[in-house]
């Protein structure tokens, strides 16, 4: 049970990393830093906040807290970058130190405690908090991303698609598998 946990996380981690990246993908370098007024976030500000929080959430997960002394949460909601480079640079190094961390928990480490503000939470707990935050905000880059593009592909199953899209589902035969494994493949 447990390695299919961890299995199936490891699988909606890649396929949310990668649902952004299309969506990022799809934006011009100055639509990426539009904000639509003052308390909104543009979808680089929201990528520094994902990335700041996975490097202190995963760096050394097991044996520090969640929250590093060295992050500075308030500097990720600044626009201080003015480059794609830069912000995708931050970006890959936060989705490496993730999946890397990813990598490592074994089925045993899974009821393990750890910490995130001096609050305890099993491994398992960690990863959910985690898989709930992330999505959250990938969600907040796609709509953005939907809004500034000025030719948008979609991520999923297009508008008028859908008869088409479940009548090929429905005429395979029953199987098993993880919702991402199609998406999966594709990249690979």
């Amino acid at each position: 049970m447990n390695e299919n946990y961890l299995e199936s996380i490891r699988k909606q981690f890649a396929y949310y990393q990668n649902l952004a990246n299309k969506a990022i993908e799809q934006v011009s370098d100055e639509l990426l830093f539009w904000q639509a007024n003052e308390e909104s976030n543009s979808i680089t500000i929201i990528m520094k906040h994902i990335a700041g929080n996975m490097l202190s959430r995963w760096t050394d997960f097991m044996t520090t807290d969640g929250e590093k002394e060295w992050r500075n949460r308030e500097q990720e909601f600044e626009i201080d970058w003015t480059s794609r480079v830069e912000v995708e640079a931050y970006w890959h190094k936060a989705w490496n130190c993730l999946n890397n961390a990813l990598n490592e928990i074994q089925a045993e480490d899974l009821e393990k405690i750890i910490y995130i503000r001096n609050q305890g939470h099993t491994v398992l707990e960690a990863l959910n908090r985690q898989l709930s935050h992330y999505p959250y905000h990938i969600g907040q880059i796609v709509f953005l991303a939907k809004m500034v593009s000025q030719e948008w592909q979609s991520l999923s199953i297009p508008k008028g698609a859908s008869d088409s899209f479940n009548a090929k589902k429905f005429a395979q035969t029953k199987q098993k598998g993880h919702y991402t494994d199609e998406f999966l493949e594709e990249e690979g």
